[in-house]
């Protein structure tokens, strides 16, 4: 079987929709476009695929709504286009799904919802159940409550968390480029589309470029998510949403677009939910011996083989475990607060207890709470 064939073996798509595509570059909401997405994701559905739909282009249609020369730069005045925004956003969806006779349900979200536990449980269970249904989950981040500290930062990013959230084998992110390209083709006319490649290709960092007006995304961010999505197996196809019949295309393996490909085993889904954890409260320093036995072994990280702490964080908050280097190599739920990890690291777990005053947990991150980046 061909790595396009995957497409058309995998059960679940997640399919993001960029704001350029949505609002026809911020002229207002692009009917037609949604219309022809909606007729494929129903052919989709009827070939046994079910499908969840991340929408971007709440704040832009709020742009446009508003008669705004641009988006906004102040946070209030985007949760203020994106309320406006988001009436026609759903009306547009709930109209052509309308037409035939298919139901939709509107999601909102935040990193909060997806960074607690309980709620990242019970959403899993109703996006599941509504696809049960035969139901099409509309998602979108609540841009209306978000701030910089609960919110994605991009449906890109989104998309790939809600690929994790419920195990599906595809993620397409349509874009308004043909795909993943070595240099920008708006600027390069020499630029090549990278038609296959896996998604934690370290030579693909060095091809994405930045985002557009309307949106907060960019190839980037496509490629973090397409790596985000990897993380539960899924492949990842970047394609031109503007080309005609493109979903079904990809359906029937038509080469087209960019396919982003998983390189390593899915990890559990306990291990995906702390992954999708984009906000953390702290950082240990690990040294090097630390750092080998977590990558070689899947062993608890103790407290001897910690080097320093930084940031303030309370028990059982999430905290990055960097190298000596600062690059990030795991992340995990922590078992002290910051001002007792300080009196402990470097210490041997029998000692705790002699220098705290009680007997706690001899890891400061137990395995199972633990995950490799």
């Amino acid at each position: 079987m061909s790595n396009r064939e995957l497409l058309k073996s995998a059960k679940t798509w997640v399919i993001k929709v960029g704001s350029s595509l949505v609002t026809d570059n911020g002229k207002g909401l692009n009917r037609e476009a949604i219309a022809s997405w909606v007729e494929q994701i129903i052919a989709l559905q009827k070939k046994g695929i079910a499908v969840v739909l991340v929408s971007s282009g709440a704040v832009a249609e709020g742009v446009a709504r508003l008669g705004l020369s641009g988006r906004p730069t102040a946070i209030y005045e985007q949760q203020a286009a994106a309320a406006v925004g988001q009436m026609g956003l759903i009306e547009a969806y709930e109209r052509c799904f309308s037409a035939f006779n298919k139901h939709t349900a509107q999601i909102l979200l935040t990193h909060e919802d997806l960074s607690d536990r309980t709620r990242y449980l019970n959403a899993r269970s109703t996006l599941n159940s509504l696809l049960k249904m035969g139901v099409i989950p509309i998602i979108n981040e609540n841009d209306t409550v978000a701030t910089e500290e609960i919110c994605f930062g991009d449906n890109d990013t989104l998309g790939g968390l809600v690929a994790n959230l419920i195990n599906a084998q595809a993620l397409v992110i349509m874009t308004d480029q043909n795909g993943f390209y070595d240099a920008d083709p708006r600027s390069n006319p020499q630029a090549q589309l990278i038609k296959e490649a896996k998604s934690n290709d370290k030579a693909l960092l060095q091809y994405a470029g930045d985002s557009g007006a309307l949106g907060k995304g960019g190839m980037l961010t496509k490629l973090k998510a397409a790596r985000l999505a990897a993380r539960s197996g899924a492949v990842t196809a970047i394609v031109n949403g503007n080309q005609a019949g493109v979903l079904l295309g990809l359906y029937d393996g038509d080469d087209i677009g960019s396919l982003l490909l998983p390189d390593a085993q899915p990890i559990a889904a306990r291990k995906q939910w702390l992954a999708s954890h984009l906000k953390t409260c702290g950082t240990l320093v690990l040294d090097d011996g630390a750092v080998n036995v977590l990558k070689k072994s899947g062993r608890s990280l103790l407290p001897v083989g910690i080097k320093s702490v930084e940031g303030k964080f309370l028990r059982g908050e999430m905290v990055d475990c960097v190298d000596s280097n600062g690059k990030t190599v795991a992340r995990g739920l922590v078992n002290y607060d910051a001002s007792e990890a300080r009196e402990i690291i470097s210490k041997s777990s029998d000692q705790i207890m002699s220098i705290l005053g009680y007997d706690g947990d001899h890891e400061m991150i137990h395995r199972d709470n633990l995950v490799l980046l």
